[in-house]
């Protein structure tokens, strides 16, 4: 995983028409990010005959599109690669996924890949509660065809409102002017002028204190998921202990895991 501020490189290895390692007379490299600008790192030349690589500090979360062009030879390469917010937001540490696995402290070779598993559980919880665990903030836009006093967010259980305001700047509303119910994400105008317009809504939504059920259960899934790409699991089972699949369900969460988060399980009244 790669992390806002973290180096990035680009790495393409050139050859000649009998595949041999040359330098190219010229190497342009662009990378589209994720706002949809574009930036072209100067390209350096190669250390090592035909290896091409270019190192980028990344600026900014999310998908990352990149396209290196040579001449003499003409190649061209592309690629993508995602940046992490620069706040983790997984449901249990890094300490606690590779405990969960039975990996010593200083085994850290798997981290980046635990971290890609510990996010994916994380959805995993969230997804089956229908509602979001780990704290984080979010923008919620409204395409308001009247005037109005009340919203709902996409996102409960909601904690705070950051910020209020017109998607084209013109107006803003104080927050301290708007009421939030936590549990229904329902937010009311209680003074002042109503929300009308295309309005953006930033808020942050989650759990102040993570329960620890929901915090084993995260762990259960990381462990199913990480021995399954491991191929430890072997052959599906359809009525051990371990029940990977279940009608009506997928393969990711155990029947374990539903039970601590209290969700309800397929033919069960």
């Amino acid at each position: 995983m790669i992390d806002l501020g973290a180096v990035y490189q680009v790495a393409v290895d050139v050859a000649d028409a009998s595949g041999n390692p040359t330098n190219p007379d010229d190497a342009t490299l662009t990378i589209t990010l994720p706002d949809g600008t574009v930036v072209s790192p100067a390209v350096p030349a190669p250390t090592t005959v035909g290896q091409v690589r270019v190192d980028y500090v990344t600026v900014q979360a999310g998908r990352h599109v990149w396209r290196l062009v040579t001449s003499t030879p003409t190649t061209a390469y592309a690629d993508v690669f995602d940046v992490e917010d620069a706040v983790a937001h997984g449901i249990v540490s890094l300490a606690e996924g590779r405990a969960q696995l039975n990996l010593g402290p200083h085994e850290t070779v798997d981290d980046d890949e635990l971290r890609g598993y510990i996010a994916g559980a994380t959805s995993a919880v969230e997804k089956e509660l229908g509602r979001v665990v780990v704290r984080r903030t979010f923008t919620d836009r409204f395409e308001l065809a009247g005037a109005t006093t009340q919203v709902l967010l996409t996102r409960v259980p909601g904690l705070t409102l950051t910020s209020v305001a017109a998607a084209d700047g013109s107006t803003t509303w104080n927050t301290t002017d708007l009421q939030l119910n936590t549990e229904t994400g329902l937010v009311t105008v209680i003074s002042g002028a109503p929300l009308t317009g295309t309005v953006n809504v930033v808020y942050e939504a989650g759990l102040v204190v993570i329960p620890w059920n929901f915090r084993l259960a995260g762990k259960i899934i990381l462990q199913h998921l990480w021995e399954v790409q491991r191929g430890r699991m072997g052959g599906v089972s359809l009525g051990g202990s371990d029940e990977p699949f279940m009608t009506g369900r997928g393969y990711a969460v155990p029947r374990r895991a539903q039970e601590l988060l209290g969700t309800q399980l397929p033919g069960v009244a």
